[in-house]
């Protein structure tokens, strides 16, 4: 199963710099959560204030009870609660409450 997400970053070159590192060296237990929950592959785009994050899963993937589970996770909470600061979200906001699932209006693979 694939899903897309949309987050808006604060509009500020430097925060968005320095998102940008965050991301090169992510943090060994979130890398392992998202792997724990049954995500199977994860990308995230940049286009000037939006991130797209491409997600595939595990066939039956429940993205309620994963997220719900992943916000559970050793240093989900600490590691959230850090790179709100790029984001236009609470410090508070779980991954699953900040990032919205876009709808797929066309695959050319198949009828998603």
């Amino acid at each position: 199963m694939r899903i897309v997400q949309t987050l808006s970053l604060k509009k500020d070159p430097d925060l968005i710099s320095k998102y940008k590192e965050v991301h090169k060296n992510v943090w060994p237990e979130i890398k392992e959560g998202i792997r724990a929950i049954g995500i199977t592959d994860m990308g995230i785009y940049i286009n000037g204030t939006t991130l797209f994050m491409i997600i595939d899963t595990v066939d039956d993937f429940d993205r309620e009870e994963a997220f719900s589970r992943l916000a559970t996770l050793p240093r989900q909470a600490e590691w959230e609660e850090f790179v709100s600061q790029f984001q236009e979200t609470g410090p508070d906001a779980t991954s699953g409450e900040k990032w919205k699932e876009a709808e797929c209006v066309f695959s050319l693979v198949s009828s998603r």
